[in-house]
């Protein structure tokens, strides 16, 4: 028998004991009403520098990206995430906080945390908003990877301003690479002791960086700082980091360029926009997946459309096996037996181990390990693309902007 979410098993029953009275259509109206996980890209101006995205040098139009009138035309959401570019270069972002809290439960917003008057200023008004802050490292490390001067100590002195004011939703995120991941148990450590939520993602490429040229160079070395990740989390006495266990355990499949370990339906239940109303399934795919735009369209116009589907049928062929919290938590949440049972095994393995477990539970950690497989091969299964075109999914005035800046400046 298929999984049935409590509160839609109530709706199933209900059903039948009106005596199924309710027709096709009917059936799909209610789906269309269901609550979507949206993330929304506010801007692609960014203040940072870092060398894995390079966002910086392909910014947005501000008069072209979205406000408040597209913002109103939304679905209602049971989670937001509000990212950039940085989002809290927007002047308006108050204003578009306000609008999303009528239409999501829940708003997460992803920034630098350079910004630090105007972050604390908002969580005053909104003190149950997430705040999730990007430190790619220790202070040297971090600094590096942004190109931001005192980046690190802003980010922190933020994060500091945001627990003392008594927030309880705010926590750093961390791109992880061959540079950074001798960091990553130390700020997990520091996140630890402050109370604070640790989110983490692997070095990766998409059309939304302005290069696909990541790639992460030595493998095991990545991978063993996640699995000393994985049994610091398994050793708390929170459920929620155990399944940020798992998660990260993908992030290890993942970074051998495996399968993903759960499903994706991104653009059935969850979807991205970016700053010009253009919907997509995510920002993981190679070239841009356009299902509409919302500033042309009505929600229903656009989500129903023939471009949308089309667009699913390509995220049902895709290839790229993204492990990116954006589309691995709503798997999680949707085929959550899958994680359970992980987690259950390795929580028994923690009663009898200090170390209930190894990277060397992926197969591929063992084929690569005992030479089934080289580098090359395994090189060939990431999503890096050298020679690579830029895809950055910049509309076309602003990259006139750009090459005419670039003109300018030669």
């Amino acid at each position: 028998m298929p999984f049935i979410k409590r509160g839609r098993w109530k709706e199933v029953s209900g059903q039948v004991n009106s005596g199924l009275a309710r027709n096709m259509s009917e059936k799909i109206s209610v789906k269309k009403r269901k609550k979507l996980n949206g993330t929304i890209i506010v801007t692609y101006r960014c203040n940072a520098r870092c060398s894995m995205c390079n966002r910086y040098k392909a910014p947005s139009r501000p008069e072209e990206e979205i406000g408040i009138e597209t913002i109103k035309k939304l679905p209602p959401m049971y989670f937001t995430n509000i990212t950039g570019g940085e989002p809290f270069i927007r002047t308006d972002l108050k204003d578009i906080v306000r609008e999303l809290y009528k239409l999501s439960d829940r708003i997460v917003i992803s920034t630098n945390g350079f910004f630090t008057d105007r972050i604390v200023d908002i969580a005053k008004e909104f003190p149950q908003i997430g705040i999730r802050i990007s430190i790619e490292g220790l202070e040297e490390t971090n600094n590096e990877i942004r190109g931001l001067e005192n980046g690190f100590q802003r980010g922190y002195e933020t994060l500091k301003k945001l627990v003392e004011m008594g927030m309880k939703d705010v926590g750093f995120g961390m791109t992880v690479q061959d540079r950074n991941a001798s960091d990553l148990v130390h700020l997990y450590k520091i996140s630890d002791d402050m109370g604070m939520e640790f989110a983490t993602a692997s070095l990766h490429n998409s059309f939304y960086f302005v290069e696909n040229r990541n790639i992460i160079h030595n493998r095991p070395m990545v991978a063993k700082n996640f699995e000393d990740l994985i049994n610091e989390l398994l050793k708390s006495n929170s459920p929620k980091k155990w399944f940020r266990a798992y998660f990260n355990h993908g992030l290890i499949n993942y970074i051998y360029g495996q399968n993903r370990l759960l499903p994706c339906d991104m653009s059935f239940d969850t979807f991205f926009m970016d700053p010009y109303g253009d919907v997509m399934p995510c920002n993981g795919t190679k070239d841009k997946e356009v299902m509409g735009n919302l500033q042309k369209m009505s929600w229903d116009e656009l989500w129903n459309s023939e471009a949308a589907n089309e667009v699913r049928m390509r995220v049902r062929k895709c290839n790229r096996n993204c492990w990116m919290i954006g589309s691995a938590s709503p798997a999680m949440h949707k085929y959550i037996w899958k994680p359970t049972i992980w987690v259950i095994k390795h929580k028994m393995k923690a009663l009898l181990s200090k170390q209930p477990y190894s990277m060397y539970e992926n197969r591929i950690c063992c084929d690569y390990r005992d030479g089934r497989i080289s580098k090359e091969e395994l090189d060939e299964c990431s999503t890096c693309e050298k020679n690579a075109m830029i895809r950055d999914g910049l509309s076309e005035r602003s990259r006139e902007d750009l090459v005419t800046g670039i003109r300018m400046e030669n």
